[in-house]
């Protein structure tokens, strides 16, 4: 058996194993996509997220921000962070579950988390220990050409913002961190930072959120690198070109 095949047959969808798994799963998306436009990678990532969150309206909190080498459309973030797939990027997460929630089938992605590490700067200084910890992990080099998925602390995105101010680059980010003290504002920060900047962030609105849907979206950038490598997608297209030309699929 070859490497590729290899690769297709230990890839399931949605992390479903077994048939009747794949089954419901896909079912599922079938609802969503009567709900969310199916024409661009980035609706894919709405799709992913009326899922994850078990939401219909929730497809209209997403926003896409940045720009990669095609342009700044929406699908920008969506192409950048499956190009850091292909790539075998690290995938950086806030906390452990984040990372639990992101799938080791389809990638082969290093995946850490950055909760455990700066100890000592957190209690030196009194900030939070997620924060503490992108600073440590930013200190080794780690967030650069990464994809960086913050799904619980708003402390780590505000952060990772700093960072990128004086000089990161992470190939892209999703940030969902959720909660009502400065969650909102952590996201319109990393969102500001994402344009200033041109680093591809993919983020919500409002104070819903979480690890869960964090890893959800992450998953979808996994999958967006699976179907080009296995050429049921062409990457290389910017979001209008795709809508009109039916590529999505």
């Amino acid at each position: 058996m070859s490497d590729q095949q290899e690769f297709e047959n230990e890839y399931a969808d949605l992390g479903a194993t077994t048939q009747n798994a794949m089954d419901i799963a896909e079912t599922s998306m079938d609802i969503v996509r009567q709900f969310v436009p199916d024409e661009t990678l980035a609706d894919r990532v709405r799709q992913k997220s009326v899922h994850s969150m078990g939401d219909i309206e929730f497809q209209h909190l997403i926003e896409f921000t940045g720009s990669d080498d095609l342009g700044d459309d929406e699908d920008a973030p969506v192409r950048a962070g499956a190009r850091a797939v292909l790539d075998e990027a690290t995938i950086v997460t806030d906390i452990t579950m984040s990372k639990a929630g992101i799938t080791g089938r389809g990638h082969n992605c290093e995946k850490r988390k950055a909760i455990g590490n700066g100890a000592e700067l957190a209690e030196e200084t009194g900030m939070t220990r997620t924060a503490a910890s992108v600073l440590e992990l930013d200190k080794q080099g780690v967030y650069d050409g990464a994809i960086a998925t913050i799904g619980n602390a708003p402390t780590a995105a505000f952060a990772l913002a700093d960072c990128i101010e004086d000089g990161t680059r992470p190939a892209a980010i999703v940030a969902t961190p959720v909660g009502f003290v400065k969650a909102e504002e952590s996201r319109q920060r990393i969102r500001e930072i994402s344009e200033a900047y041109d680093v591809p962030a993919i983020t919500n609105v409002g104070r819903r959120g979480g690890s869960g849907l964090a890893a959800a979206l992450t998953n979808e950038l996994i999958h967006v690198a699976k179907d080009v490598r296995t050429d049921e997608i062409e990457l290389e297209l910017d979001a209008e070109t795709r809508a009109a030309d039916g590529r999505n699929r």
